[in-house]
């Protein structure tokens, strides 16, 4: 089910509310960044996200193909969504943080469905071997 939910960094600097049907999915990834960040999320259309707070607050790290902007919290550090481009998933994308999700319960997060990929692998539509990690 569709539902406005609304997220923040820790701080509170980073502020966005985003339309996002969290039963159709979430995703884990054990490629190099994800896993270092331990990062859990949902893919989304940019026309449902709203950043809320000034984008001033908010620094950009990119590597590789520069396709995906990793942006963080300049206060606090914390990364609660992050956009780009790619084709093989249909283009434009914003990418939120379920765990910055400030209206989910923690039984509401243990209850979402969630997909891994393989992206140490460059195997993105194959969840890894080893999963319990992520």
């Amino acid at each position: 089910m569709l539902k406005t939910h609304h997220g923040s960094c820790h701080c509170g600097a980073v502020k966005f509310e985003a339309d996002i049907d969290l039963d159709a999915g979430t995703g884990k990834c054990n490629c190099s960044i994800c896993t270092k960040k331990r990062n859990w999320s949902a893919q989304i259309e940019p026309g449902a996200f709203r950043l809320l707070s000034d984008p001033a607050a908010l620094s950009d790290y990119q590597f590789g193909s520069n396709s995906a902007h990793h942006v963080f919290c300049k206060t606090c550090g914390v990364s609660a969504f992050g956009h780009g481009y790619v084709e093989e998933i249909g283009g434009a994308y914003v990418s939120v943080s379920i765990a910055c999700l400030d209206d989910l319960t923690p039984a509401d997060m243990a209850a979402l469905p969630v997909t891994h990929m393989d992206g140490a692998g460059n195997n993105w539509w194959n969840p890894p071997e080893v999963t319990a990690h992520l």
